[in-house]
């Protein structure tokens, strides 16, 4: 196994690395900064693009360009244009929430959650934008949504509130996005705001059903098996790594994406290689490709 910093990006706060295997591009955001970048599986080729507000993911769509879960909800972005069209904001009255992690479901469609800006308050919620753009909460008192995937068959939902220390699983009804039968996937070891053992982040699942989660503020990735036991840990060169997703030609190589700037007084910023992107090489799994957004 080997770790690389492959780019030297300065995110302020690194999210959502996101692997098309059509374009063979490797996609992620900066939250704070307000960007988004693509390139090449080396690293190399780096685009830019700014977004007018704070994003929490992204996907790409079937029909080209991405719709995108910024501050003020649900929009698509035209990567040539770099222009912005809302699609719906689930939380008007809200100025203390902003949507968080997502992906899309094996049916097309997006799935992202919101959070409490303070990470305090239950105020964030879950919710499924369909390819008609119909807009529909699935769950809610949600602190900071974060590490939404799926099973290799699409028929499990995993899931976690951060700060809740715990990973869910759900039943996933692939025919109509319903979920049910929500139960502890996994624990940490701590969910206390003070404790450096981590909390969980973005999860993805690889090929043989293991997911993989990102524990910040720990340094470390955790490969959980089906049954939701710990498999392998790998210790990272920094503490705040975010979230993860297999990509390259082969989906055999773990992007990881890193914060610069700590969003937790109680946790230091982690230095010079703060805010990178990394990439693991020779970990002998392969990821699943990643669904475009119907809408």
């Amino acid at each position: 196994m080997e770790i690389k910093q492959l780019v030297d990006g300065n995110n302020l706060l690194g999210e959502g690395p996101l692997w098309d295997v059509t374009e063979q591009r490797l996609y992620w955001i900066d939250s704070w900064g307000k960007k988004i970048f693509r390139a090449a599986p080396d690293g190399s080729g780096l685009e830019t693009w700014d977004v007018p507000e704070m994003i929490g993911s992204m996907a790409l769509r079937q029909q080209g360009g991405a719709v995108i879960a910024l501050r003020t909800g649900f929009h698509f972005f035209d990567f040539n244009s770099a222009e912005c069209e809302l699609i719906f904001d689930p939380e008007p009255d809200m100025a203390d929430t902003r949507l968080n992690d997502g992906k899309v479901d094996k049916r097309g469609r997006f799935i992202a959650g919101s959070m409490d800006m303070t990470e305090q308050a239950a105020a964030g919620s879950l919710y499924r934008l369909e390819p008609d753009l119909s807009c529909h909460k699935i769950e809610s008192q949600i602190k900071v949504s974060n590490g939404p995937c799926w099973s290799p068959d699409g028929q499990t939902f995993y899931f976690t509130d951060t700060w809740s220390g715990e990973l869910w699983a759900y039943d996933y009804a692939l025919e109509t996005g319903e979920l049910s039968n929500k139960r502890i996937f996994a624990t940490c070891d701590s969910a206390d705001p003070n404790d450096d053992s981590g909390v969980p982040d973005g999860s993805t699942v690889d090929a043989e059903g293991f997911v993989w989660n990102a524990l910040v503020y720990a340094g470390e990735i955790i490969r959980y098996a089906p049954d939701g036991s710990v498999d392998r840990r790998i210790d990272l060169p920094v503490k705040i790594a975010t979230s993860v997703m297999f990509g390259g030609a082969d989906l055999d190589i773990l992007y990881v994406t890193s914060i610069a700037k700590s969003p937790q007084p109680q946790f230091p910023d982690d230095g010079p290689l703060g805010g990178s992107l990394f990439a693991i090489y020779g970990l002998g799994v392969r990821g699943i490709e990643e669904p475009r957004f119907a809408g």
